[in-house]
Protein backbone atom coordinates (compact mmCIF):
# COMPACT_ATOMS: atom_id res chain seq x y z
CA UNK A 1 0.00 0.00 0.00
CA UNK A 2 1.78 3.49 -1.03
CA UNK A 3 0.70 6.03 1.69
CA UNK A 4 0.16 9.56 -0.19
CA UNK A 5 2.31 12.60 1.63
CA UNK A 6 -0.36 15.45 2.00
CA UNK A 7 1.35 18.47 1.53
CA UNK A 8 -1.01 20.87 0.63
CA UNK A 9 -0.27 24.24 2.90
CA UNK A 10 -2.64 24.24 5.78
CA UNK A 11 -5.03 27.17 6.78
CA UNK A 12 -2.36 28.31 9.41
CA UNK A 13 -0.20 28.68 6.08
CA UNK A 14 -2.82 30.60 4.36
CA UNK A 15 -3.23 33.01 6.91
CA UNK A 16 0.54 33.69 7.53
CA UNK A 17 0.97 34.54 3.77
CA UNK A 18 -2.06 36.66 3.45
CA UNK A 19 -0.75 39.23 6.45
CA UNK A 20 2.76 38.96 4.92
CA UNK A 21 1.43 40.02 1.31
CA UNK A 22 0.73 43.31 3.11
CA UNK A 23 3.88 45.10 3.19
CA UNK A 24 3.46 47.47 6.05
CA UNK A 25 2.63 43.77 8.76
CA UNK A 26 5.74 42.11 6.51
CA UNK A 27 8.23 44.77 7.07
CA UNK A 28 7.13 44.95 10.85
CA UNK A 29 7.45 40.86 11.27
CA UNK A 30 11.52 41.32 9.47
CA UNK A 31 12.38 44.08 12.38
CA UNK A 32 10.54 41.76 14.88
CA UNK A 33 12.64 38.71 13.68
CA UNK A 34 15.51 40.80 13.45
CA UNK A 35 15.65 41.96 16.66
CA UNK A 36 14.98 39.05 18.00
CA UNK A 37 17.83 37.28 16.57
CA UNK A 38 19.99 40.52 17.62
CA UNK A 39 19.04 39.80 21.33
CA UNK A 40 19.09 36.15 21.48
CA UNK A 41 22.98 36.42 20.50
CA UNK A 42 23.46 38.90 22.98
CA UNK A 43 21.96 36.61 25.55
CA UNK A 44 24.19 33.94 24.74
CA UNK A 45 27.09 36.51 25.13
CA UNK A 46 27.88 37.45 21.30
CA UNK A 47 28.44 40.61 21.35
CA UNK A 48 26.63 41.20 17.58
CA UNK A 49 27.81 44.61 16.68
CA UNK A 50 31.19 44.27 18.15
CA UNK A 51 31.69 41.25 15.94
CA UNK A 52 30.59 42.74 12.53
CA UNK A 53 32.31 45.72 13.01
CA UNK A 54 35.62 44.04 13.89
CA UNK A 55 34.83 42.24 10.20
CA UNK A 56 33.84 45.38 8.49
CA UNK A 57 36.99 47.05 9.60
CA UNK A 58 38.99 44.08 9.20
CA UNK A 59 40.30 44.67 12.40
CA UNK A 60 41.63 48.51 11.83
CA UNK A 61 40.57 51.67 12.87
CA UNK A 62 38.15 52.91 9.76
CA UNK A 63 34.44 52.37 9.62
CA UNK A 64 34.84 50.24 6.75
CA UNK A 65 37.63 48.80 5.00
CA UNK A 66 37.46 49.79 0.84
CA UNK A 67 39.96 46.95 0.56
CA UNK A 68 36.48 44.75 0.83
CA UNK A 69 35.28 46.59 -2.64
CA UNK A 70 38.66 45.73 -4.25
CA UNK A 71 38.67 42.35 -3.65
CA UNK A 72 34.36 42.16 -4.49
CA UNK A 73 35.67 43.40 -7.77
CA UNK A 74 38.08 40.66 -8.08
CA UNK A 75 35.25 37.60 -7.32
CA UNK A 76 32.47 38.89 -8.97
CA UNK A 77 31.41 37.88 -12.20
CA UNK A 78 29.72 40.93 -13.31
CA UNK A 79 27.95 39.36 -16.59
CA UNK A 80 26.29 37.08 -14.31
CA UNK A 81 22.33 37.32 -14.67
CA UNK A 82 20.63 36.65 -11.15
CA UNK A 83 18.03 34.63 -11.44
CA UNK A 84 14.38 36.44 -10.28
CA UNK A 85 14.19 33.88 -6.83
CA UNK A 86 17.65 35.67 -5.67
CA UNK A 87 16.60 39.36 -6.05
CA UNK A 88 14.27 39.50 -3.49
CA UNK A 89 14.63 40.31 0.43
CA UNK A 90 16.35 37.29 2.33
CA UNK A 91 16.26 37.29 6.13
CA UNK A 92 15.32 40.98 7.10
CA UNK A 93 17.70 42.67 4.48
CA UNK A 94 16.09 44.44 1.79
CA UNK A 95 18.65 43.87 -1.21
CA UNK A 96 18.65 39.92 -0.04
CA UNK A 97 22.21 38.43 -0.33
CA UNK A 98 23.48 40.93 -1.94
CA UNK A 99 24.85 43.29 0.30
CA UNK A 100 27.80 44.07 2.85
CA UNK A 101 25.37 43.85 5.57
CA UNK A 102 24.02 40.32 4.96
CA UNK A 103 27.82 39.11 4.43
CA UNK A 104 29.29 40.88 7.29
CA UNK A 105 26.63 39.66 9.64
CA UNK A 106 25.62 36.12 8.54
CA UNK A 107 28.39 34.31 10.53
CA UNK A 108 26.73 36.08 13.87
CA UNK A 109 23.75 35.49 13.05
CA UNK A 110 24.04 31.73 12.46
CA UNK A 111 25.35 31.05 15.80
CA UNK A 112 22.19 33.14 17.44
CA UNK A 113 20.14 30.78 15.33
CA UNK A 114 21.41 27.56 15.83
CA UNK A 115 22.34 28.55 19.74
CA UNK A 116 18.49 26.96 20.93
CA UNK A 117 18.78 23.79 18.98
CA UNK A 118 19.44 22.13 22.37
CA UNK A 119 19.18 23.00 26.00
CA UNK A 120 22.73 23.79 26.11
CA UNK A 121 21.76 27.43 24.48
CA UNK A 122 25.32 28.64 23.34
CA UNK A 123 27.34 30.30 20.54
CA UNK A 124 28.98 26.35 19.71
CA UNK A 125 25.85 24.89 19.09
CA UNK A 126 26.39 25.84 14.77
CA UNK A 127 29.38 23.81 14.92
CA UNK A 128 27.97 21.21 16.81
CA UNK A 129 25.28 21.34 14.01
CA UNK A 130 28.21 21.10 11.29
CA UNK A 131 29.86 18.25 13.28
CA UNK A 132 27.08 16.37 13.07
CA UNK A 133 26.07 16.54 9.27
CA UNK A 134 30.23 15.59 9.15
CA UNK A 135 29.30 12.21 11.72
CA UNK A 136 26.55 11.73 8.96
CA UNK A 137 28.64 11.77 5.68
CA UNK A 138 31.37 9.73 7.39
CA UNK A 139 28.85 7.36 8.31
CA UNK A 140 27.46 7.16 5.11
CA UNK A 141 30.76 7.70 2.44
CA UNK A 142 32.50 4.52 1.35
CA UNK A 143 35.92 6.28 0.93
CA UNK A 144 37.01 9.92 1.67
CA UNK A 145 36.29 12.16 -1.23
CA UNK A 146 38.83 13.86 -3.17
CA UNK A 147 36.93 16.51 -4.58
CA UNK A 148 34.07 18.40 -3.04
CA UNK A 149 31.55 21.17 -4.11
CA UNK A 150 30.21 22.77 -1.40
CA UNK A 151 26.77 24.47 -3.00
CA UNK A 152 25.95 27.52 -1.79
CA UNK A 153 28.46 27.85 0.56
CA UNK A 154 28.24 31.54 1.92
CA UNK A 155 31.06 32.86 3.40
CA UNK A 156 32.65 29.59 4.01
CA UNK A 157 31.34 28.65 7.66
CA UNK A 158 30.48 24.65 6.35
CA UNK A 159 32.91 25.24 3.44
CA UNK A 160 36.28 25.06 6.02
CA UNK A 161 34.35 22.76 8.17
CA UNK A 162 34.44 20.19 5.35
CA UNK A 163 38.41 21.40 4.71
CA UNK A 164 39.39 20.29 8.16
CA UNK A 165 37.39 17.12 7.74
CA UNK A 166 38.95 15.94 4.59
CA UNK A 167 42.14 18.15 4.30
CA UNK A 168 43.33 15.74 1.16
CA UNK A 169 40.35 17.05 -0.74
CA UNK A 170 40.42 19.61 -3.52
CA UNK A 171 37.32 21.61 -2.48
CA UNK A 172 35.43 24.62 -4.23
CA UNK A 173 33.11 27.05 -2.69
CA UNK A 174 30.32 28.33 -5.17
CA UNK A 175 27.81 30.83 -4.21
CA UNK A 176 25.14 33.40 -6.07
CA UNK A 177 26.71 36.19 -3.23
CA UNK A 178 29.76 37.68 -4.49
CA UNK A 179 29.92 39.28 -1.27
CA UNK A 180 29.56 36.20 0.82
CA UNK A 181 32.44 34.87 -1.38
CA UNK A 182 34.42 37.73 -0.61
CA UNK A 183 34.14 37.23 2.91
CA UNK A 184 34.93 33.65 2.40
CA UNK A 185 37.77 34.28 0.78
CA UNK A 186 39.26 37.11 3.01
CA UNK A 187 38.96 34.77 6.26
CA UNK A 188 40.40 31.50 4.11
CA UNK A 189 43.21 34.00 3.47
CA UNK A 190 43.83 35.51 6.89
CA UNK A 191 46.06 34.86 9.89
CA UNK A 192 43.56 34.20 12.64
CA UNK A 193 41.59 31.28 10.32
CA UNK A 194 45.34 29.86 9.34
CA UNK A 195 45.73 29.47 13.23
CA UNK A 196 41.70 28.17 13.71
CA UNK A 197 42.00 25.21 11.29
CA UNK A 198 44.30 22.50 12.58
CA UNK A 199 44.29 20.71 9.39
CA UNK A 200 44.60 22.97 6.74
CA UNK A 201 44.77 21.40 3.02
CA UNK A 202 47.49 22.11 0.77
CA UNK A 203 44.73 23.06 -1.85
CA UNK A 204 43.88 26.26 -1.27
CA UNK A 205 39.84 26.25 -1.48
CA UNK A 206 38.72 27.65 -4.85
CA UNK A 207 35.47 30.19 -4.74
CA UNK A 208 33.62 30.39 -7.64
CA UNK A 209 30.67 33.20 -8.52
CA UNK A 210 27.91 31.16 -9.86
CA UNK A 211 24.50 30.01 -9.59
CA UNK A 212 24.32 26.53 -7.88
CA UNK A 213 21.67 25.21 -10.66
CA UNK A 214 24.12 26.60 -13.36
CA UNK A 215 27.60 26.05 -12.41
CA UNK A 216 29.72 26.25 -15.11
CA UNK A 217 31.62 23.21 -13.95
CA UNK A 218 32.62 20.43 -15.86
CA UNK A 219 30.55 16.91 -15.63
CA UNK A 220 31.95 14.29 -14.02
CA UNK A 221 33.86 16.24 -11.71
CA UNK A 222 33.29 15.72 -7.95
CA UNK A 223 32.67 13.13 -5.73
CA UNK A 224 30.75 14.66 -3.32
CA UNK A 225 28.18 17.82 -3.67
CA UNK A 226 27.09 19.50 -0.61
CA UNK A 227 23.84 21.70 0.09
CA UNK A 228 24.59 22.66 3.67
CA UNK A 229 20.93 24.79 4.97
CA UNK A 230 20.57 26.05 1.22
CA UNK A 231 17.55 24.12 -0.13
CA UNK A 232 15.31 25.96 2.02
CA UNK A 233 15.61 29.34 0.63
CA UNK A 234 15.01 27.97 -3.12
CA UNK A 235 11.97 27.64 -4.91
CA UNK A 236 11.24 24.42 -5.87
CA UNK A 237 11.68 24.83 -9.81
CA UNK A 238 15.15 25.47 -8.84
CA UNK A 239 16.12 22.77 -6.13
CA UNK A 240 14.86 20.56 -9.05
CA UNK A 241 17.41 22.46 -11.58
CA UNK A 242 20.05 22.02 -8.84
CA UNK A 243 19.81 18.07 -8.31
CA UNK A 244 19.88 17.70 -12.28
CA UNK A 245 23.26 19.85 -11.80
CA UNK A 246 24.48 18.25 -9.51
CA UNK A 247 23.74 14.78 -10.76
CA UNK A 248 26.14 16.28 -14.07
CA UNK A 249 28.65 17.10 -12.29
CA UNK A 250 29.11 14.09 -10.03
CA UNK A 251 31.22 11.08 -11.30
CA UNK A 252 29.38 7.76 -11.29
CA UNK A 253 28.56 6.62 -7.25
CA UNK A 254 29.28 10.49 -6.55
CA UNK A 255 27.37 11.34 -3.73
CA UNK A 256 24.86 14.15 -2.93
CA UNK A 257 24.33 15.23 0.39
CA UNK A 258 21.81 18.20 1.92
CA UNK A 259 21.65 19.16 5.47
CA UNK A 260 18.40 21.38 5.76
CA UNK A 261 15.06 22.28 8.27
CA UNK A 262 13.10 18.95 8.53
CA UNK A 263 9.62 19.61 7.92
CA UNK A 264 8.07 16.66 9.93
CA UNK A 265 9.96 17.80 13.21
CA UNK A 266 8.21 18.39 15.95
CA UNK A 267 9.50 22.15 16.26
CA UNK A 268 8.37 23.19 13.40
CA UNK A 269 5.19 21.17 13.66
CA UNK A 270 4.18 23.00 16.71
CA UNK A 271 5.40 26.40 15.98
CA UNK A 272 3.26 28.88 18.06
CA UNK A 273 1.94 30.98 14.32
CA UNK A 274 3.60 34.15 15.86
CA UNK A 275 6.97 32.69 15.88
CA UNK A 276 6.45 30.93 12.33
CA UNK A 277 5.27 34.49 10.73
CA UNK A 278 8.52 35.59 11.90
CA UNK A 279 10.38 33.20 10.49
CA UNK A 280 8.56 33.12 7.04
CA UNK A 281 8.66 36.74 6.88
CA UNK A 282 12.56 35.99 6.55
CA UNK A 283 12.34 33.11 4.28
CA UNK A 284 10.30 33.77 1.32
CA UNK A 285 10.38 30.03 0.35
CA UNK A 286 9.96 28.32 3.21
CA UNK A 287 6.16 27.41 2.57
CA UNK A 288 7.40 25.87 -0.71
CA UNK A 289 9.91 23.82 1.34
CA UNK A 290 8.07 22.82 3.62
CA UNK A 291 5.24 21.11 1.09
CA UNK A 292 7.89 19.56 -1.09
CA UNK A 293 8.35 15.87 -1.26
CA UNK A 294 12.47 16.36 -1.75
CA UNK A 295 12.99 12.52 -1.23
CA UNK A 296 11.36 11.77 -4.15
CA UNK A 297 12.32 14.58 -6.52
CA UNK A 298 15.95 13.14 -5.45
CA UNK A 299 15.05 9.31 -6.89
CA UNK A 300 13.60 11.49 -9.84
CA UNK A 301 16.54 13.09 -10.59
CA UNK A 302 18.33 9.27 -11.02
CA UNK A 303 19.72 9.24 -7.67
CA UNK A 304 19.13 6.24 -5.19
CA UNK A 305 16.75 6.48 -2.34
CA UNK A 306 18.40 8.82 -0.14
CA UNK A 307 19.44 8.03 3.91
CA UNK A 308 18.12 10.31 6.36
CA UNK A 309 20.24 11.20 9.39
CA UNK A 310 18.08 13.46 12.38
CA UNK A 311 21.51 15.85 12.23
CA UNK A 312 19.49 18.21 14.96
CA UNK A 313 15.81 18.22 16.47
CA UNK A 314 14.91 20.72 13.96
CA UNK A 315 17.50 19.44 10.74
CA UNK A 316 17.94 16.30 8.87
CA UNK A 317 20.12 15.23 6.77
CA UNK A 318 19.92 13.18 3.55
CA UNK A 319 22.66 11.46 1.32
CA UNK A 320 22.40 9.73 -1.66
CA UNK A 321 24.47 8.50 -4.87
CA UNK A 322 24.27 8.62 -8.30
CA UNK A 323 22.77 5.64 -9.88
Amino acid sequence: MTVVQDTSPGLATHLINGILAIKPLANFAKRQARSMMIKRAEAIGINWQEEVQYLRSRGGELEFDPTWERDLKQIQKPDLIYPDYYLQPFHAYEQGNLSWDAATEVEVATKAVHAQLWPDACAENTMKLRQNYLNALNAQLSSAPRTILDMGCSVGVTTFTLQTAYPQAQITGLDLSPYFLTVAQYRSQSEVYRLETSHPSPDPIRWVHAAAESTGLPDNSFDLVSAFLLLHELPRTATLDILREARRILRPGGYFAMMDSNPKAEGYVKMPPYVMTLLKSTEPYISDYFSFDIEQAIVNTGFTQPTQTITSPRHHTLITQVQ
